[in-house]
């Protein structure tokens, strides 16, 4: 899975936070736990389109284009993100939601129809703290 892989790595990189734009370490501190929990978030959602689900490079290039705006662009081997605000507290965050996207889609093709079904699907699969912060 090319595109999967493609995607950590750009969720891998150094998020840049600058300590210079907080000038608080409680906000600087608040801002990195949230961006090291989309890192988190994120590997765990592609461990288990991997193990779990045929997600193909073609689903997350398409839920790409839906979720986070469409913000995250995924084209051949290069992935650009367009930020709406501060690019080290949103990529990863997009990252995640284009997975989530790409999950809600592929559970719905497997019967699970429902907004509660989908839900309750995400919290078996990947626990109630992840579904919570990205399928509700």
């Amino acid at each position: 899975m090319n595109t999967l892989n493609l995607m950590s790595k750009f969720v891998a990189q150094r998020p840049g936070l600058s300590f210079a734009d907080y000038g608080d370490s409680k906000y600087y501190n608040q801002d990195y736990r949230k961006i090291l929990q989309a890192k988190h978030d994120f590997e765990r959602m592609s461990r288990h389109i991997v193990m779990t689900t045929s997600i193909i490079d073609a689903d997350l290039v398409k839920a790409s284009q839906s979720a986070f705006s469409g913000r995250l662009t995924i084209s051949g081997d290069t992935i650009e993100y367009c930020a709406g605000q501060y690019f080290p507290t949103e990529y990863r965050a997009a990252a995640c939601a284009v997975l989530a996207y790409a999950l809600w889609q592929y559970w719905r093709s497997c019967g699970h129809q429902t907004y509660e079904d989908i839900q309750k699907k995400a919290r078996q699969a990947l626990g109630r703290g992840l579904a919570s912060r990205w399928f509700s």
